[in-house]
């Protein structure tokens, strides 16, 4: 018996399905469910985003170079640091070329 239940639910599904519990998709492009967001207005959002987290990251940056100026970090934690900005930098400055390059 429960070898027949194992093979049942898939022949079951396919011979009983109902199409009205499906959500329907939209079918064209003119009844898009975001239609203010575009590619454009999702790249300013990226670079909005981005510059944010590229000023924490160089003001931590900054904070880091003083603190092993004054000798209360090894220096070694610069490395990571401007790692960090470095590359929130150059994400940042992606985005910023792509929101340019959309119509």
């Amino acid at each position: 018996m429960q070898c027949v239940l194992a093979v049942l639910p898939c022949t079951f599904a396919k011979e009983h399905h109902d199409a009205t519990l499906d959500p329907a998709l939209a079918g064209s492009a003119q009844s898009v469910h975001t239609s203010t967001m575009t590619l454009k207005n999702a790249a300013l959002l990226a670079v909005i985003g981005t510059v944010l987290v590229t000023v924490l990251l160089v003001w931590d940056f900054i904070f880091s170079l003083l603190n092993v100026m004054r000798g209360l970090i090894p220096a070694v934690t610069l490395f990571s640091s401007i790692i960090y900005a470095f590359g929130a930098l150059t994400v940042a400055v992606f985005f910023f070329v792509f929101h340019k390059a959309q119509r």
